[in-house]
């Protein structure tokens, strides 16, 4: 098969396509003809360091959407022709290839009529936004939060989501993002390059501040929204977990939440995986009813992911970029 190959570590940017073996499923796996991949940051991150778990070349590529060709001993609920979309496990082989490997069990059924494309937009930043908001956070108790980055993958998706929960949604991006960020359903967003985003936050909350904060941003920038936060309030970290020391016992009493999507897939936590199934399902659905957007903005051929995924390197892009392979 033709695939987009790591031949080492740090050479993402000269990743090429050639040929490789076919894998073939194992027990419990899905053989998966694949249409389109996600693009994200995880990409460039660890094909930089490399990762212990590899054998070289390596294949990137999380975000897998396309059709089941072969199952595996013990595969009942999936068959050949079935339309497919999951998150992969970083630390084997995956989807910017013709075929991929996947556990039958983390896949999700893309409906008729949504697209590849727009259902490979979703795992890792959908899937992250979606965890953040509906397994770590008491969602509930939350009326007001701050999600950092609305023009990005996890950002844009963590807007939509909570605005169709009905909460109050401040955001971040740069001034002309600031449209496309109302667009999707923010009802404030601040210019973080031209304004000092907690003393926004603190006078659109009348000094309150916001009963939770999503950041996907770095490890400062989520030290730094601890100020934003209300009593009682809610950080959830997904660059890095912010300077807990910033926060004294018994003041504001914050509860911290980390979001890590490969956990479940290092943990070999068979409960934890099928969620993804779960969590696909569900936005999947509201994708088919026209509830989410998928925010693609970009669709590429496999030979410009590496270019593509510079620009990502560089944090400026908007939406989601997919590479259509078939």
């Amino acid at each position: 098969m033709k695939a987009l190959l790591l031949h080492d570590k740090g050479l993402w940017k000269d990743m090429k396509v050639e040929e490789i073996e076919t894998p073939s499923p194992q027990k419990g796996e899905l053989l998966v003809e694949v249409h389109a991949v996600g693009l994200n940051p995880v990409d460039y991150k660890t094909a930089t360091n490399g990762m212990p778990a590899w054998s070289y070349p390596h294949i990137l590529g999380l975000d897998v959407a396309g059709v089941v060709v072969e199952t595996g001993e013990g595969v009942t609920e999936w068959k050949k022709g079935d339309r497919v979309v999951y998150h992969g496990d970083f630390t084997k082989k995956g989807g910017y290839a013709e075929y991929a490997i996947i556990n039958a069990h983390t896949v999700s059924r893309i409906p008729e009529s949504v697209s590849f494309e727009d259902a490979a937009a979703l795992p890792t930043a959908g899937y992250t936004a979606y965890q953040a908001l509906h397994r770590k956070l008491p969602f509930d108790q939350v009326n007001t939060i701050l999600i950092h980055g609305g023009a990005g993958g996890v950002g844009g998706f963590g807007v939509q989501l909570a605005k169709l929960a009905g909460k109050t949604v401040i955001s971040t991006a740069s001034g002309h993002n600031h449209e496309y960020v109302k667009s999707l359903g923010a009802d404030f967003v601040i210019d973080y390059r031209e304004e000092d985003v907690n003393a926004k936050v603190l006078e659109i909350t009348n000094g309150r501040g916001v009963d939770a904060v999503v950041d996907a941003v770095s490890r400062q920038s989520a030290t730094d929204s601890l100020d934003a936060l209300a009593y009682m309030g809610h950080m959830v970290y997904i660059a890095g977990a912010p300077d807990f020391t910033k926060i004294k016992s018994f003041t504001k009493v914050v509860s911290y939440h980390e979001i890590a999507l490969a956990a479940a897939h290092q943990s070999n936590d068979v409960i934890a995986q099928k969620d993804f199934a779960v969590i696909g399902d569900d936005m999947l659905s509201l994708l088919e009813q026209g509830k989410l957007d998928a925010m693609l903005k970009e669709t590429i051929r496999p030979e410009e992911v590496p270019k593509a995924l510079s620009r990502l390197s560089e944090r400026h892009v908007k939406g989601k970029i997919v590479a259509k392979i078939i």
